[in-house]
């Protein structure tokens, strides 16, 4: 399955969470908001610690919606490897191995976005 489609399905899932659970869920968005909007350092930035922290807790649908995200806030895939190595070091082998999905589906994003 494509990171594309696996992005698409996990965002239906959520959504049939969010009708079952709305209390827990909303709460989670109103958080998710305010700390993308609020604090002293830019939303790549902050995307950056998502990916570095999804690599390193090995969530693969975290990685690829930061990933998306990243994209979207301007990062490069230069960039985006240096965020890799640092979560590499921090993480070790099973980081390797997360990293290597995350540049993964960096690749196939871009590549759709033409």
């Amino acid at each position: 399955m494509s990171y594309t489609d696996q992005i698409a399905d996990m965002r239906n899932e959520l959504r049939g969470l969010y009708k079952a659970v709305p209390g827990a869920t909303s709460g989670f968005a109103t958080l998710s908001k305010a700390v993308k909007e609020e604090g002293v350092i830019g939303l790549k930035e902050k995307e950056y610690v998502a990916v570095g922290i999804a690599v390193a807790q090995q969530c693969t649908p975290c990685i690829n919606f930061h990933i998306d995200a990243l994209m979207k806030a301007g990062a490069t895939r230069e960039e985006l490897c240096d965020v890799l190595a640092m979560s590499i070091q921090m993480g070790g082998g099973p980081a390797l191995m997360y990293a290597a999905h995350a540049l993964a589906c960096w690749d196939e994003l871009a590549e759709k976005a033409g």
